[in-house]
């Protein structure tokens, strides 16, 4: 029965998600019946082909040329969806306006393919492109004066994967090295797939340059293959992997700790000693002396703030990837981007990511690297 109601529900969703693009496009009034049926074809073959192209592409087979097209498919049948139900307020406009059939319901066909287009387009680009620098200043007011104005870059969701992006890796780190920042974090979700698969895209991050550290946590696509194998190799590499442990960092006689902690997808993943443990990363951790924390989803600050850290930096959200998605991230998050406070101590820095999941594209939510900048108090 359960897997009657997953199948179920997931033929529901697939109706749903091609069924009202379908609607807007499609089933025009006074329309050519050869336009009508091939686009109709077209949209039923777009649906049943898509959960066997994404099972291809992300599941046990791991098939990139499934992937790229299944993941291409997701992203343009979002936006189509988006933006059809959207072109009903068109049409109540258009309505109210006194425009008549057909040429309202065209309108709005017309409008919606031209959005979406170029929202597309717009959105491969800005996926694609080595993120801009985002700088914000952070004041941690237990931060000793020989740590005042410590540069911290934190690249993240980089989800190196089916589309090879090993020239992107090599100008994301020749861009972190222009900043010359003291510590570089890699907030997890670095690629998704295997060591073997996916080495030639991240290796160009043994040449990150950072005098003070060099700090990797796992994020949940790293628990979705080989996780232990993704901390061994980035240690290969030369960083520093915060599986729930920490590396005091000094400098003129001020002292900073940086911890990192595992996603909690960790938990469920059959390897021993993986999930999230912050009593663990802080064990023995002197009480005056400021914590950095490395957790990958943002809703981990709740046992930061319990536990009085003073920053907390994540990502995972991805600031929602493609427009209107942020809505159903912040159902499950506890930010979307940006600097939050949490309590009187703690506050959190949520990343929108350097790369993207799945889809090719961003929709109003820009990549980024961030450039932290410590203040002390």
């Amino acid at each position: 029965m359960r897997g009657l109601r997953r199948g179920a529900l997931l033929g529901a969703v697939l109706l749903l998600l091609f069924g009202e693009p379908w609607s807007v496009l499609v089933a025009l009034p006074e329309w050519p019946v050869a336009g009508t049926v091939t686009g109709t074809v077209l949209f039923a073959a777009a649906m049943l082909a898509f959960p066997v192209l994404m099972y291809l592409g992300h599941g046990p087979r791991q098939s990139d040329a499934a992937a790229r097209i299944g993941d291409g498919l997701l992203g343009a049948v979002w936006v189509l969806f988006s933006w059809s139900v959207l072109g009903h307020l068109l049409r109540l406009v258009l309505l109210l306006s006194g425009v008549d059939d057909p040429a309202r319901p065209r309108i709005v066909a017309a409008a919606t393919v031209v959005v979406a287009a170029v929202l597309l387009a717009t959105g491969n680009r800005i996926a694609m492109r080595v993120p801009p620098i985002r700088e914000v200043d952070v004041v941690l007011p237990r931060l000793g004066a020989g740590l005042d104005g410590v540069r911290v870059a934190v690249v993240t969701d980089t989800h190196f994967g089916p589309i090879d992006r090993t020239r992107w890796s090599e100008r994301v780190v020749a861009e972190l090295n222009r900043l010359r920042p003291d510590v570089v974090c890699h907030g997890g979700d670095l690629a998704d797939g295997p060591v073997a698969k996916r080495r030639k895209q991240v290796d160009p991050f043994g040449g990150v340059e950072a005098p003070l550290g060099r700090f990797y946590i796992t994020g949940n696509h790293e628990y979705f293959g080989e996780a232990q194998a993704w901390l061994d190799h980035m240690a290969d590499l030369g960083w520093d992997t915060l599986h729930n442990r920490a590396t005091l960092v000094e400098r003129d006689g001020a002292r900073l700790l940086f911890a990192g902690v595992d996603d909690p997808t960790g938990a469920a993943s059959g390897l021993p000693g993986h999930g999230p443990d912050l009593p663990a990363a802080l064990a023995g951790v002197d009480p005056d002396v400021p914590v950095f924390l490395l957790a990958h989803q943002p809703k981990q600050v709740v046992q930061a703030r319990e536990a009085g850290v003073d920053l907390q930096v994540s990502g995972h959200t991805h600031g929602g990837q493609i427009w209107p998605f942020h809505l159903l991230v912040r159902l499950d998050q506890r930010a979307l981007s940006g600097l939050t406070r949490h309590g009187s101590r703690t506050q959190l820095y949520t990343s929108r990511g350097a790369g993207f999941w799945g889809p090719p594209f961003r929709v109003f939510a820009p990549n980024e690297i961030a450039l932290l900048t410590l203040r002390s108090g």
